[in-house]
């Protein structure tokens, strides 16, 4: 469908929207402009925003002529665009939604940025290729999996009995949500069993003409039941270590540099005051990098693909971690005092 590669722009009192997509997902942007008339186009969108970030001006006129064709002016520069109709374009879809929430845009960006990392990338295993909201109990909870780290971040969320739901946002629409909302106050989550739009305010609140600039994203969702994810938490971790998060990350970077891409992993050895964290392989030799820890325990030794530890330290934006741990085969978990863990299971090393 070559309408698909094409962006829908249109015209109404005081603004202008553009629409992409690709039926599985669909934005919508409106923005403020100065109209003399009404109409609509669609044009082609990577050739579009190339032309229009190369253009000196801060102003760009457009006008439509005759055979769906577009003039775009700015400045001394003057383009001449083929398009197609925009009766062939395919509207975004409309939905009842069953469920309705409003939260800070900065909000939902940090929690999603906590856990997105997670997500599975295995097409066998579809129904965690994506991250997992569940709003009820008074919270939101974002979950994400691959089965060999789990990362689960909450906060507090009024949720009515009748407004209580859950739904899985694909990978690919939780990429689009964390770049989009940072651009506002608040962000508007509607959803029902099959599709969820998310209403990003973009600026203030809406001006003397009741108009507000905002982006308009809808998707389908992930059908099918996610994993009972509470019972890969470990319910009894023996010991605990407090520590720096950038301290820790550029630990875990340090001793990962001489890891080989077939045998990647470092071995955190934990001992009275002391975390060491080593690795080795045969190409490139061997790394040993050590930090200072209140620790009183017993010595533990625990494999972990480094890639793991370091994915969520880099998305937290907390000073402080808490590194849990019971022994060498039991998976280690890395904690926040803001209602967020990530579950990582151990290597098996010689």
């Amino acid at each position: 469908m070559p309408i698909l590669s094409n962006v829908l722009i249109e015209t109404g009192d005081g603004h202008i929207s553009l629409t992409t997509t690709n039926l599985d997902m669909g934005i919508r942007c409106r923005i403020k402009a100065e109209i003399f008339e009404s109409g609509g186009i669609t044009l082609p969108v990577r050739r579009l925003a190339q032309i229009i970030r190369e253009l000196p001006s801060l102003d760009v006129e457009l006008e439509t002529t005759g055979s769906h064709q577009a003039k775009l002016s700015s400045g001394s520069s003057l383009f001449r665009i083929m398009g197609i109709s925009p009766e062939e374009f395919p509207p975004l879809p409309t939905f009842a939604d069953q469920h309705s929430f409003v939260l800070p845009q900065d909000e939902l960006q940090r929690m999603l940025k906590s856990v997105s990392y997670a997500q599975s990338t295995d097409e066998t295993r579809y129904i965690m290729n994506g991250v997992y909201f569940k709003f009820a109990d008074d919270k939101l909870t974002l979950v994400a999996t691959d089965g060999r780290r789990l990362a689960v971040t909450s906060k507090e969320v009024e949720v009515s009995e009748d407004n209580a739901g859950s739904l899985i946002l694909p990978a690919k629409t939780v990429a689009e949500v964390e770049r989009l909302t940072n651009q506002g106050e608040n962000v508007r989550i509607a959803f029902n069993d099959r599709q969820v739009a998310f209403e990003i305010s973009t600026g203030e609140d809406a001006s003397a003409t009741g108009l507000q600039e905002s982006i308009y994203l809808v998707s389908k969702v992930v059908e099918g039941n996610y994993p009972n994810y509470k019972q890969v938490i470990p319910q009894g971790t023996d010991q605990h270590i407090k520590l720096n998060r950038e301290t820790f990350l550029s630990t875990v970077r340090r001793a990962a540099l001489v890891a080989s891409e077939r045998n990647h992993s470092v071995r955190v050895n934990i001992r009275e005051g002391e975390v060491e964290i080593t690795s080795s392989s045969p190409d490139f030799g061997e790394s040993k990098v050590s930090i200072g820890v209140e620790y009183s325990g017993p010595e533990v030794s625990i494999g972990f693909n480094p890639q793991f530890v370091m994915e969520p330290l880099k998305a937290l934006t907390r000073d402080e971690v808490i590194f849990e741990f019971k022994d060498d085969l039991s998976p280690g978990v890395l904690r926040t005092q803001d209602s967020y863990l990530c579950v990582i299971m151990p290597l098996r090393l010689n």
